[in-house]
């Protein structure tokens, strides 16, 4: 029986999640597919590293950073390196990337995922840096090496939008995208029109885990920029940047901007929008009333949601209900399935 080697940069909530999911789902994997899937790498700035080519004990690194926020010194294959020198010198066939994310320059996942492809290793990346900022590059590479190159995760979790066109929408050409794909201002605006003070719902917010302690990237659109930009880059081969959408967040809507629109029956959401037009493809994030009416009305709380136009199926929509880190996990776990299918 053969096995498939990963290697994990990053072991925050996602990473520890889908290890878990690996290990509850191992017999099933090796029933189906007859192979072995080891974690013989897992990267962290401040957690330690591990590298082991015969296999990390995931339930003991599980343990570890629950006990004591650190892997312990005795646990085989704890060493210094860097994320890069980890797929350098790691022995594994996937090289996994749930670093960080910059939004601003997509670095350093582009450097790993560069680097994963020129050792002809597949790559699965759960940072939708490199999707918004290098995505043509980095598709170009992979298809020319023959490797596999996944990121479903980068845009709501685990739900299959990139599947959904690739395998299910053949010859479609998609002409619009549109959505609500930042969580944390669905949320605000949503407790805003309750008559919430804006400081409690940060203080909320982030005692619930989904508001970042520095909230400035989602509540200025700029994390709705960057996934509107990789669905685009993907699904609609626009070739752009974040910097290129024409980005507003909802730092200036306020509860009075809120109740006026209430009362023209209209509720306010941050909409992220791609469309096709003569001159390519052009992008927005900004706030937008809505009829009360309306599907998008009615995503609340951290519901996402995406409506993808096409051609020839017309307009389809599909919505992900309140995610947890489950299926933020899920996401990296399927395209770790697409991997063994792709080498079956």
């Amino acid at each position: 029986m053969n096995e498939l080697k990963l290697a994990l940069l990053g072991f925050g909530n996602a990473g520890r999640a889908f290890a878990e999911m690996l290990l509850e789902k191992q017999e099933e994997i090796r029933a189906v597919y007859g192979r072995d899937v080891l974690v013989t790498a897992i990267s962290t700035a401040s957690r330690g590293t591990i590298v082991n080519s015969e296999g990390i004990d995931l339930e003991k690194a599980l343990r570890d950073i629950e006990t004591k926020g650190i892997f312990g010194d005795d646990t085989p294959g704890l060493c210094s390196l860097s994320s890069l020198e980890v797929v350098e010198k790691a022995d594994c066939h996937v090289v996994i990337e749930m670093t960080p994310l910059n939004i601003f320059t997509g670095q350093p996942a582009i450097s790993h995922i560069k680097k994963a492809f020129s050792l002809n290793r597949h790559v699965i990346t759960a940072n939708k840096g490199p999707i918004a900022w290098a995505f043509d590059e980095l598709e170009k590479e992979a298809k020319e090496r023959g490797l596999c190159f996944y990121y479903e995760t980068t845009v709501m979790d685990g739900t299959p939008v990139f599947n959904l066109v690739e395998h299910t929408l053949k010859f479609c050409k998609v002409t619009e995208i549109s959505g609500i794909l930042n969580s944390t201002t669905n949320y605000i605006l949503e407790e805003l029109a309750k008559g919430k003070p804006y400081d409690e719902i940060l203080k909320a917010g982030k005692e619930l885990g989904f508001i970042e302690a520095d909230p400035a990237m989602d509540i200025e659109g700029y994390d709705a920029a960057a996934k509107v930009t990789a669905l685009l880059n993907v699904l609609m081969k626009a070739g752009i940047t974040p910097e290129q959408v024409d980005r507003k967040g909802i730092e200036g809507i306020t509860a009075e901007d809120i109740k006026n629109a209430a009362e023209r029956g209209k509720v306010i959401k941050l909409l992220c929008r791609g469309q096709l037009t003569d001159n390519g493809v052009k992008a927005s994030v900004k706030p937008v009333e809505v009829d009360r009416e309306d599907m998008l009305a009615a995503v609340d709380s951290t519901t996402s949601v995406v409506s993808i136009t096409t051609d020839l199926m017309g307009k389809l929509s599909v919505i992900e209900h309140a995610p947890e880190i489950q299926q933020t996990a899920y996401g990296i776990f399927g395209d770790m399935i697409r991997v063994l299918d792709a080498e079956k």
